[in-house]
């Protein structure tokens, strides 16, 4: 066992990167996803300074500062700042799950909706749209989390006993995933209405429109408690990274952690769906982007890559709300846009490594 742990510590401390350079990830990082906050507030058909946000939001906290008009106001903290926060946390969750699942799987292409989770989501919201289960963004938000837990649940179910062997659990998250798109076309083609279809349809490609302070609120905080969560698994991770049987010798239950970690991130990722819809290639890209500056240490990887993860997502909606503006596109088109030619740069220099 000592031998295991020795070699363990040697391997995980990825000698790419020197140890100056990843201390300097996360505050850089955090720098980065700041500066990104404040400017992306002031891009808008409105036009608003760093300042006059600053303003709002120094106001808002109760400092004795002169507030600025209430159309300016409402446009800061009404709209544009619960969105932009939410996409940061939409993307800082769907890059830490992205990481988490490459880890547990040992698969390079797994993503946050791997075990069928978007694809029930998909389904529990467009019921909700288009069966009159209920009115207003929370009954959306309600039934997409509903249908992706459910789809969590028959993952499990169709992969039985043995679940939490990444072969069986991702072979039933495709099935999964497949069932459930094909229910939601099924409702979509047999209930809804020419407008409740282009409604659907530009929600399922992802949209923070309907970003609001009560959204950011439940987002954050179910979210934060699953990223923290995965983040106190990091050595686990980590020894998964050489097989389940060098994780077993160095003293993780493989089936155990690999039961947590998956309802962790099957609960989070159902959480993002219903707040913003299905959003891809965050979670597929970040991670891999990440692990060639920071290493493949978790306690580092996972925080870098929720960081790296808002700031994408932040910068990704931006875009979307403004490069066609006064229309706008679902920002899961921008973000398939710009992780297609970086997935492809990643696989292109990722060949060329010797290693």
């Amino acid at each position: 066992m000592t031998a295991f742990r020795a070699a363990f510590r040697t391997a995980a401390a990825s000698p790419r990167t020197a140890a100056p350079r990843r201390l300097l990830v996360l505050p850089v990082a955090a720098g980065v996803l700041l500066l990104s906050v404040v400017v992306s507030v002031t891009i808008g058909v409105a036009d608003l300074s760093a300042g006059e946000v600053m303003r709002t939001l120094a106001a808002h906290a109760g400092l004795p500062v002169r507030r600025l008009p209430p159309l300016e106001d409402s446009i800061v903290w009404d709209l544009r700042l619960p969105r932009v926060l939410l996409a940061g946390i939409v993307g800082a969750g769907l890059a830490v799950c992205g990481a988490v699942l490459q880890a547990l799987t040992r698969n390079a292409l797994a993503d946050p909706y791997l075990l069928g989770i978007s694809a029930g989501a998909s389904t529990g919201a467009v019921g909700v749209l288009v069966l009159g289960l209920g009115a207003g963004t929370l009954a959306l938000s309600a039934g997409a989390f509903a249908g992706g837990l459910a789809a969590f649940v028959v993952a499990v179910l169709l992969a039985g006993r043995r679940w939490t062997e990444p072969a069986r659990i991702l072979l039933a998250g495709v099935a999964t995933a497949q069932l459930f798109s094909a229910l939601t076309s099924l409702v979509v083609v047999g209930q809804a209405n020419p407008d409740s279809t282009r409604s659907i349809m530009f929600w399922l490609l992802g949209s923070l429109t309907a970003a609001s302070w009560p959204s950011v609120a439940i987002t954050a905080a179910i979210g934060g408690v699953a990223v923290l969560a995965c983040w106190a698994a990091a050595p686990a991770l980590d020894a998964f990274a050489f097989g389940a049987d060098v994780a077993q010798t160095l003293g993780f239950s493989p089936a155990r952690v690999r039961a947590l970690l998956f309802a962790v991130t099957a609960l989070l990722a159902a959480v993002l769906v219903a707040a913003s819809g299905a959003i891809g290639f965050v979670g597929l890209t970040v991670p891999h982007a990440v692990r060639r500056i920071a290493g493949s240490r978790h306690r580092l990887l996972l925080p870098a890559s929720a960081l790296s993860g808002a700031v994408l997502l932040i910068w990704a909606d931006t875009a979307a709300r403004t490069v066609f503006a006064p229309q706008e596109l679902p920002v899961g088109v921008v973000t398939a846009l710009l992780g297609v030619p970086a997935f492809a740069l990643l696989l292109r220099r990722r060949s060329g490594d010797p290693s």
